[in-house]
């Protein structure tokens, strides 16, 4: 019998990680002789972790906050993806080559397509944040062929430098707006995005009223605990399309699995169900 093949997720904190439920799931489904584990990894010790991934029998892992941007340099080849949104969340061996990628912005936009295919990206669209999750958001809606961008951060240098290290890229053109000016922005969007933390859970609210979108715009909020915040709400009493953030989770964690386990798996609706059974039961816990 082969020996298991072995796969995780670094980060610090790990604790929060839903990815071993999520590939876990994957690895009894397909009946795979695997692992997949999270593994707290201080900044300090990240460049050792990785040099030492082969030689501790691992096929690849993920990767998340803080070690996104700073895992490029130690890895052999950068894909075009990881390159142009300037981060790594997948990594992964060709022979012993270690291939840093990024699979967010394909778990992105997969979701929203599969959540809301009549979306119009013919439209400008909106992006709330301008960090890690904007980057990977941008490029997906660059690749798209959204004719343009409208980024708004509470820090807006924060965006301004975002702006101008993609403007150009693509025939999209992205604009920064003030925080407090986006509401008028609005009628003008099919597509608002939020990728900050406001509305999670023990999070300060993100106080937007989704009125002002068009008849026929998409609403989604990267966040997933709450799987529905005030945001998606606020879509929902206006009749707009919803995407929340799980579907995200669950997509951009394909690509990884298949690269390490030889199987591309199915996001699934009793996947989906499994993850927000396992949310739900973390929230009851701390409100109780």
């Amino acid at each position: 019998m082969s020996a298991p093949i072995k796969a995780g997720v670094i980060g610090w904190p790990i604790t929060q990680s839903r990815s071993p439920l999520i590939h876990g799931s994957w690895l009894k489904q397909h009946n795979i002789n695997g692992s997949y584990e999270k593994i707290a990894v201080e900044p300090h010790d990240l460049e050792h972790f990785i040099k030492t991934l082969k030689r501790n029998g691992f096929a690849g892992i993920n990767l998340t906050i803080p070690h996104k941007e700073t895992v490029l340099a130690f890895a052999d080849e950068v894909t075009k993806e990881a390159k142009a949104i300037g981060a790594a969340n997948t990594l992964w061996f060709q022979g012993d080559k270690l291939i840093a990628g990024n699979t967010d912005a394909y778990g992105f936009i997969t979701h929203l397509k599969t959540s809301c295919p009549t979306w119009q990206k013919q439209r400008p669209a909106m992006i709330l944040g301008a960090g890690g999750a904007a980057r990977a958001i941008i490029y997906a809606l660059m690749q798209e062929g959204v004719p343009e961008i409208f980024l708004t951060n509470r820090t807006r240098e924060r965006a301004e430098k975002l702006a101008i290290e993609f403007n150009g890229k693509s025939s999209t053109s992205i604009k920064v707006i003030p925080w407090e000016e986006k509401p008028k922005a609005l009628p003008n969007c099919s597509l608002l995005v939020n990728s900050t933390s406001l509305g999670m859970t023990g999070k300060p609210p993100l106080q937007l009223d989704c009125a002002a979108l068009p008849s026929g715009a998409v609403c989604y909020d990267i966040v997933y605990a709450p799987l529905e915040t005030q945001l998606l709400k606020s879509a929902k009493q206006n009749d707009l399309g919803t995407v929340d953030g799980l579907g995200m989770l669950l997509h951009q964690a394909v690509p990884g699995f298949e690269k390490w386990f030889g199987v591309r798996p199915a996001v699934s609706p009793d996947l989906h169900e499994l993850v927000v059974k396992d949310l739900d039961a973390v929230s009851s816990v701390k409100t109780s």
